[in-house]
């Protein structure tokens, strides 16, 4: 097993990793609670968890149930044979620092339109009602917070005893590597690759499942569904559309070419992805607001532009690497950097950074649109209180993160070509400021 240094956030040291660790699962109870138990208000969860301490939060803990395990294996199950029987492109991802080039199977979009397909279907004709989940949302949380901290610590093992590639390694850290993961690129046999299952299939599949979800529960508490429901539902599927429809552009990010498999990647898409991203639709399931159809208009169509945006700034980066620079950018031949750097064992290899369109604006401009669509996605909630906007500041700080981690891999990767880079495009995510 070749030992690969494992290199973590500047932002993360090993003391908070524990406290991470500690305090993420809490935090996902207390989520759910405050929108599905204390109408939103924050200051009701926490006077309650201040008049009865401890143990307040023991009691208004959901215990895993065998109803909320079946929702989940059945879930996990249909997922991941989804994403090894349904056919897909072969799609080569990027180049690891060791040289290995992983190769996927392009079925994303496929396995999103069967899984919707599939799960309206069985409320349409009356086989399944998804207001079940909703029903069991505490329990089905608590299940994938022990669930999953279970599988990552089967993670850590294999990563210990069978990696599934030279692609892994210790840091000589027990923290560090159950934290951050042994392994980049982990499969079971040759053709289940497992941040695949965990990020895309699992996490960001069932943020639809559970948007839909909302929406159907809301229809049956009350008659109908709010207009601030539908712009919410209509702005999150449009996203997580436009995820699948670009997924094995993903694969070239650094969630999957970077940070390896461990609790950080893997829990935070079992858990965090289902509980928080889709905190503002849960929200409003109990809290519908009515927003009129000209606000409703403004907010769906600045929405709409803002996921658009997002996406044009990852197809014009896919294409001049498909093109290998041989393209034009906004009309005109793209401006670039031809980067040299050396793999970890001595290959030397190039890179093309792109340095024009929405690339010249900041390094990492594509973030600003993301933001901004999470902002537009939680704002039909309006101002009543603080909680469905947690995910847009948790949003802000992940990304401001990733950009900032991005940058140091880059420079290390680069050297003298990064700098250059860097003054060509100075900005690192919001032009003129950042």
């Amino acid at each position: 097993m070749v030992e690969n240094k494992l290199v973590h956030s500047p932002l993360i040291t090993y003391g908070s990793m524990l406290s991470l660790l500690s305090f993420t699962p809490p935090f996902v109870i207390l989520m759910w609670y405050t929108n599905v138990h204390a109408d939103g208000s924050i200051l009701k969860t926490f006077n309650h968890l201040r008049e009865n301490g401890l143990q307040g939060l023991i009691d208004i803990w959901p215990k895993p149930t065998a109803i909320a395990g079946k929702l989940i294996i059945c879930y996990a199950l249909f997922e991941a044979a989804l994403q090894l029987l349904l056919p897909g492109k072969t799609v080569e991802g990027p180049i690891s620092p060791t040289g290995h080039r992983p190769v996927y199977k392009a079925n994303g979009m496929a396995a999103y339109a069967v899984t919707l397909i599939t799960y309206i279907s069985l409320w349409w004709f009356g086989i399944f009602n998804p207001a079940i989940v909703y029903d069991h949302l505490g329990e089905i949380f608590s299940t994938l917070i022990f669930g999953s901290l279970v599988f990552c610590v089967l993670l850590y093992i294999k990563g210990h005893v069978a990696p599934s590639s030279t692609d892994s390694g210790s840091s000589g850290n027990i923290i560090v590597d159950f934290y951050w993961g042994m392994e980049l690129y982990p499969r079971i046999g040759k053709h289940f690759d497992i941040k695949v299952f965990t990020n895309c299939r699992f996490g960001m599949m069932s943020w639809a499942v559970l948007a839909v979800t909302y929406c159907i529960k809301q229809h049956e508490e009350y008659g109908r569904v709010s207009d601030s429901m539908l712009v919410n539902t209509i702005l999150m599927l449009v996203y997580v559309t436009k995820f699948f429809w670009w997924e094995a552009g993903y694969w070239n990010t650094m969630d999957i070419a970077h940070d390896r498999a461990g609790f950080y990647i893997c829990w935070g898409c079992l858990v965090w992805v289902p509980s928080i991203y889709t905190s503002p639709g849960m929200y409003l399931v109990k809290q519908p607001v009515n927003l009129g159809l000209q606000l409703s208009l403004y907010i769906l169509v600045a929405g709409l532009l803002c996921i658009y945006i997002n996406y044009d700034c990852d197809r014009q980066r896919q294409e001049f690497r498909r093109t290998n620079g041989k393209c034009t950018v906004w009309g005109k031949t793209p401006s670039k950097i031809v980067a040299a750097y050396t793999t970890t064992s001595g290959e030397k290899k190039t890179s093309l950074l792109l340095t024009s369109g929405w690339w010249g604006l900041a390094r990492h401009f594509h973030y600003v649109p993301e933001i901004l669509a999470a902002f537009f996605w939680s704002v039909p909630a309006l101002f009543n209180h603080f909680i469905p906007y947690f995910y847009v500041i948790f949003l802000i700080i992940l990304l401001l993160d990733r950009a900032k981690r991005d940058d140091d891999r880059c420079k290390a990767k680069y050297g003298k070509y990064w700098k250059l880079y860097c003054e060509k495009v100075p900005y690192r995510v919001i032009p003129g400021i950042y």
